[in-house]
């Protein structure tokens, strides 16, 4: 009785997300769910399941819809529709790369960060530099270079008579993540093997009077010393609302005051992650008692004692985190570092994508994709939702992935969420403008577990948009939700379908 009670529900919740929808331009060719004996209440059941091609009709999407369901037991394909055509995999990229830096890198791969003096220390002094060489962290935050500063004055350092100086040469510098989105979001900032509060800076404006005071930090939730290697400046004018320069020994923004109103913040990308950390790192231990001043970043990897080590977390919450709130460098970083490990050197993004693209065709069998960087960004990313649902299939049994993954909430007809829904579902989301991606693992309520990848993606709508401008294209919050609850009623449709 119950399994009939969850199955009607199931049918019910999938034909009700979907309701209302126009006409559209639905994908010609939908595999059919493999049919159960003839006759009977499982023949029933299969004629009021709603058939894939009607709910993508019904979801008036446009341009690609690929999608792919796996038994994850026989490894088995279920159901697929357009599912070798590859799409834009946006941040659902991200599940390929934690499986990467995993096996790469090992779940208890931590991150470490240095101060290694170039000089002897006497007396409390050191003479010569002090240098904050990165490891690739890419969770180091302000507390993280409070605590090393603690512990320079704890070894007895009190005095520097060079200067604290940045080596990021553990991996390659990138500029932008892609250089197609605006300058001033937050998640497309600069890499480096020394990094920052995920490379990003928090600017402050308040009205006063006429005027406008602006403040550039590098805020914790215990300290928040000013930076001078951002700058901002209020400019009198509408719009654009940021612009950006190279300042030559800083970043140089200016906001218009027009967009400001009384007051408020956000974050800014960070281009100078290396001299960011240094004077943040140089503020904190002045206020240690530290005598010292900052330097500029050194090329060669410097050599010399190891007066205080900060490591980071393991890998394992790493990703999840990565995963939980899909953070772009985060993505970028353990994809870099896992691939210096596997070459032995440090490579650009690109050259880190070819072989993160490499090693899934071998590791994951995932065929015919393109993997241009490790987080999605990139819109010129492929992989096909097949290859991506039996890779999804292929790594179940190691008891990896899924547990990092972030729980995908179903929801009603009307959008409410549905705690108590019988379909329990672990994956990953992805979008663009115009793209949507679902990837993960869905739980029906007799225990059977699909994989499956779902993805949408209109390029016809996406060639007009300007990458760099601040507004969202109009529709595109629309086309989403359509996306999602598609998303929704597939996983629904799997679950009547193939439990029991």
């Amino acid at each position: 009785m119950r399994r009939d009670i969850s199955r009607r529900f199931l049918l019910t919740t999938a034909l009700a997300s979907l309701a209302g929808g126009a006409l559209a331009n639905a994908p010609k060719v939908s595999l059919r769910p493999q049919l159960r004996p003839e006759g009977g209440a499982e023949a029933a059941r299969q004629r009021s399941v709603p058939s894939a091609d009607a709910l993508i009709e019904r979801a008036k999407l446009g341009g690609d819809v690929g999608f792919s369901v796996v038994d994850v037991k026989t490894g088995k394909v279920l159901e697929g529709h357009a599912a070798d055509i590859p799409l834009p995999p946006a941040s659902v990229m991200k599940a390929i790369t934690a499986l990467y830096a995993l096996e790469t890198l090992g779940e208890d791969y931590r991150f470490e960060t240095r101060l290694i003096a170039t000089g002897p220390v006497t007396d409390g002094v050191l003479d010569g530099d002090v240098v904050l060489a990165g490891g690739g962290d890419p969770v180091l935050d302000t507390n993280g270079l409070a605590d090393m500063a603690a512990r320079l004055k704890k070894a007895g350092v009190t005095r520097v008579t060079g200067h604290v100086r940045a080596w990021a040469g553990a991996l390659a510098f990138t500029r932008f993540i892609d250089d197609e989105q605006p300058l001033h979001v937050g998640y497309n900032p600069s890499l480096s093997g020394l990094n920052l509060n995920f490379n990003r800076v928090h600017f402050e404006w308040k009205r006063s009077g006429g005027d406008y005071t602006v403040e550039m930090d590098a805020r914790s939730d215990r300290y928040r010393p000013s930076v001078r290697v951002a700058r901002m400046r209020v400019a009198q004018r509408k719009g654009p609302v940021y612009t950006y320069e190279d300042g030559g020994d800083h970043d140089a923004w200016t906001v218009a005051s027009g967009a400001l109103g009384n007051g408020g913040s956000r974050w800014l990308p960070v281009r100078r992650p290396g001299e960011y950390a240094v004077e943040v790192f140089t503020a904190l231990a002045q206020a240690q008692g530290v005598t010292v001043t900052a330097g500029e970043p050194v090329e060669a990897a410097p050599e010399g004692e190891v007066l205080v080590r900060h490591q980071s977390e393991p890998l394992v919450p790493i990703l999840q985190d990565m995963l939980k709130y899909s953070n772009n460098l985060t993505a970028e970083l353990v994809g870099l570092t896992a691939t210096r490990a596997r070459l032995g050197q440090s490579v650009d993004l690109a050259a880190s994508g070819a072989e993160m693209t490499a090693w899934a065709q071998q590791s994951l069998g995932i065929t015919g994709a393109t993997l241009v960087d490790h987080s999605g960004l990139g819109e010129t990313s492929r992989v096909t939702p097949e290859a991506m649902a039996r890779a999804l299939a292929r790594v179940h049994g190691d008891g990896l992935l899924k547990p990092i993954l972030k729980p995908f909430g179903m929801r009603d007809g009307q959008g409410a969420p549905m705690p108590d829904h019988p379909v329990k579902v672990a994956a990953k989301t992805g979008t663009l403008y115009f793209v949507s991606t679902l990837a993960g693992y869905a739980t029906a309520p007799d225990d059977t577990e699909l994989a499956f990848a779902i993805m949408t993606a209109n390029q016809e709508l996406r060639e007009p948009i300007d990458s760099t401008s601040e507004s969202r294209p109009p529709g595109a919050a629309s086309w989403n939700g359509r996306s999602k609850r598609l998303q929704q009623a597939l996983i629904e449709r799997w679950s009547a379908l193939y439990a029991g």
